[in-house]
């Protein structure tokens, strides 16, 4: 740890790995002993993660210590993450969750229009610019951290509203606290309400399982998050961290003849195909190789990358960045907390099928819109570990909110910020 700056406390990276799978453990604590926690489906790594905010504000506030974590390892997290949806993923899933995903991108352009409609009525209410808007909407709320830093210096040059850089940081902040903590309970609302249940089909497609090799067929841990059966020796685990880093290294080949026609994506959407291409490829050319896919150890990798990356990000929040912007921001992220809940349960359940998968999707939907596409898949995993597997809201969500979404979200944050 480096204390050389007085009242900063820096926490390397490999230190920061350590504090984040503690951070995990202290989540499952959390849940098992506090109700609330185990009732509505919130993530282990995001009540833990919280906690550990909470503890850097009160060292902030208390002794004047700013604590900075190193999180040059979490982002590969991500990638494998999504690179282990993307082995699990098949084709006859894909095909069959084509209306579901087309409905999926229609309600989240919709949804990104929303947001900017509340966010320009909030920034007019409170005597912010009109463009800070964005900042309040889909800038920070869909777009996340790394949009809304992206516009945040472009709106303060053209506005010169000296704080909208921060508005824009702090937004993204709570809008991911919001998520993590309103999905699960919106879920569990919902399949309490329509007393549904996962079943083979869900309506849709064959259920997703693993196989053990014994003849059984159970949950992905990814998307049920069941880790029964058999054990796992040391070839499997090297078996799926083989195929991972295959995949990996295919999607950053992708990424990079990707960012060479100058679009811009995240680099775990190529790993994400890559995957997918990889599982519906390999095994029909090669049917003796044994192949990860569905398999326990890849549920437990996929389990492992995706915990330690949300407890990475939630317990390096700087809640004392929120201090100073006060009620106004507050007020505008309480009514967007509002409405996407408000939309989730009156229109996007219904449209989406009324069944359970729609249910799981809408913890998902909830995670997204306010907070980031990590977050979508952490209230999922929370719901179906409790109620059973939805496999096919893992394919279509990570597809909408990482590939599709980034690209509207740009043009639309473009003719608001312009108004």
């Amino acid at each position: 740890m480096d204390t050389s700056t007085d009242g900063l406390l820096e926490i390397p990276d490999f230190l920061s790995i350590t504090i984040g799978l503690t951070v995990f453990f202290l989540g499952a604590f959390l849940t098992r002993h506090i109700a609330f926690l185990r009732n509505y489906n919130i993530p282990e790594p995001v009540s833990g993660g919280l906690a550990v905010a909470l503890m850097t504000w009160a060292a902030y506030m208390l002794l004047g210590i700013e604590t900075v974590f190193d999180l040059s390892s979490r982002d590969s997290l991500l990638v494998i993450f999504f690179t282990t949806i993307g082995l699990n993923a098949r084709l006859s899933d894909l095909i069959a969750g084509g209306r579901m995903l087309g409905l999926l991108l229609v309600m989240t352009l919709g949804f990104i229009v929303l947001q900017n409609v509340i966010g320009l009525a909030g920034a007019s209410l409170f005597g912010f610019p009109p463009p800070v808007g964005v900042l309040v909407g889909s800038a920070s709320l869909i777009g996340g951290h790394g949009t809304a830093i992206a516009w945040g210096p472009t709106i303060q040059a053209e506005t010169g509203f000296a704080a909208a850089s921060e508005i824009g940081i702090a937004a993204a902040t709570l809008g991911l606290i919001a998520a993590a903590l309103i999905g699960g309970p919106i879920a569990k609302w919902l399949i309490d309400r329509h007393q549904l249940h996962a079943t083979e089909t869900d309506g849709r497609v064959v259920g997703v399982g693993y196989d053990d090799g014994d003849g059984a067929s159970d949950e992905a841990g990814a998307e049920a998050g069941a880790n029964r059966g058999t054990s796992i020796d040391h070839v499997m685990l090297m078996r799926v961290l083989l195929a991972v880093n295959i995949a990996i290294l295919i999607g950053y080949l992708g990424h990079q003849a990707i960012s060479e026609t100058g679009l811009k994506l995240p680099l775990f959407v190529p790993c994400l195909l890559a995957g997918i291409l990889l599982s519906n490829t390999v095994p029909h050319l090669f049917p003796r190789l044994p192949w990860p896919s569905r398999t326990r150890a890849l549920a437990i990798v996929s389990d492992y990358s995706l915990s330690l990356f949300l407890s990475m990000s939630l317990m390096s929040m700087q809640l004392w960045t929120l201090a100073g912007l006060g009620g106004p921001l507050i007020a505008i992220l309480a009514l967007q907390a509002v409405a996407t809940a408000a939309i989730i349960l009156f229109l996007f359940f219904r449209i989406m099928g009324s069944d359970y998968t729609a249910a799981v999707l809408s913890a998902g939907f909830a995670g997204f819109t306010l907070g980031a596409t990590p977050t979508a898949i952490a209230n999922m995993s929370s719901v179906t570990k409790r109620y059973g597997p939805a496999p096919l809201a893992f394919i279509v969500l990570p597809l909408v909110s990482a590939f599709f979404v980034d690209v509207a979200n740009a043009f639309v944050i473009g003719y608001f910020a312009g108004l």
